[in-house]
């Protein structure tokens, strides 16, 4: 069965990962690969019945911020709150965040969270306010992809699993850390992983991997655990730790990357849900112009993807969060 959504980044997309030779230079990094239609039989299993309860908590959350923005007893109607938003140059910021990141992460199948953090960290954004508004805008795609995945059949229950409880436990241990360490003392901290991240991805376009295996489960659970730590406190990484560690290592990589990304769902919902505790609402406006951004990113998206070979991509994505994330110490540090 056809998936039902088009996509513009790593979350939305139509996988032909069966294919022995579809997206070779993809393949040979152990990235996920760029896009396909796709056939792969819809099987009615139970797996596939939690697709369902994605998209009804989806549904429930949309519902739930349009009740927020209209009806949340607001000094202002939510019409003035949009024009508010559209006038604050931080919304704008977003925006162009979100179309760099999103534009990235539709050529490379992964960064965007670890590309916009960069970026809003250097626009002055805390780390708590920067993770928060990156996972918040990436509920609705990474819910998407899950249903996605699902219906497609490409995703192993063990390996789901064995990636979802984890995950979230390092999510929520990320979250506290947020919420009780000061913003002052974790923005180096998140920019040298920052740092560290830029440099894995450049190192990437080097390393070649070799024939598939089968899914091995083991170790997966200290993987998960810091995949979701490391993606709340630096405000993205699950991607470049968890998909391309287990792609990279020769697993399956329709499983692979159907596991890790409707996992990645049940993680950034948590995330978000918690963050809306801690952080005021200068967040919506960072999402609101994330969300924006990324829309816009489409077609530049399927341009990178087309025109450039992916070990370009990785190197000049690298490349650039190392220098965002190196000016970022250097004005840290020269406080």
């Amino acid at each position: 069965m056809r998936s039902f959504v088009c996509g513009y980044s790593m979350k939305i997309r139509h996988l032909d990962l069966d294919h022995p030779v579809a997206n070779p230079d993809h393949d040979a990094l152990a990235l996920p690969p760029i896009e396909y239609e796709v056939t792969h039989a819809f099987e009615r299993s139970a797996m596939h019945l939690l697709s369902f309860g994605v998209l009804g908590l989806l549904t429930g959350l949309l519902i739930y911020l349009a009740y927020r923005l209209f009806l949340g007893g607001h000094t202002l109607s939510g019409f003035e709150l949009i024009q508010q938003t559209v006038h604050d140059p931080f919304f704008w910021t977003a925006v162009a965040v979100g179309l760099v990141a999103q534009a990235i992460d539709g050529a490379l199948g992964m960064a965007y969270g670890i590309t916009s953090s960069s970026f809003l960290l250097a626009a002055g954004a805390p780390p708590a306010m920067a993770s928060g508004a990156t996972h918040l805008a990436e509920v609705f795609t990474t819910g998407v992809s899950g249903v996605s995945h699902l219906r497609l059949g490409n995703v192993h229950k063990k390996l789901f699993f064995s990636l979802l409880l984890p995950g979230v436990v390092g999510a929520l241990v990320g979250v506290y850390i947020l919420g009780h360490v000061d913003g002052a003392v974790l923005k180096p901290l998140v920019s040298a992983y920052l740092l560290v991240m830029g440099l894995y991805v450049f190192a990437k376009a080097f390393r070649r991997i070799d024939a598939r295996r089968s899914i091995q489960t083991r170790k997966v659970v200290p993987l998960a655990f810091a995949g979701g730590l490391m993606d709340t406190t630096g405000g993205g990484g699950w991607g470049p730790i968890v998909t391309t560690s287990l792609v990279g290592a020769s697993n399956d990589p329709r499983t692979t990357i159907g596991s890790v990304n409707l996992a990645e769902f049940f993680l950034t919902v948590t995330v978000a849900a918690s963050f809306l505790s801690i952080l005021d609402q200068t967040v919506w406006v960072l999402v609101a112009g994330l969300a924006l951004g990324g829309l816009v990113a489409a077609p530049f998206a399927a341009l990178m993807t087309r025109h450039l070979p992916a070990k370009v991509l990785l190197m000049l994505v690298g490349g650039l969060i190392v220098s965002i994330s190196t000016f970022n110490l250097y004005r840290a540090w020269a406080v």
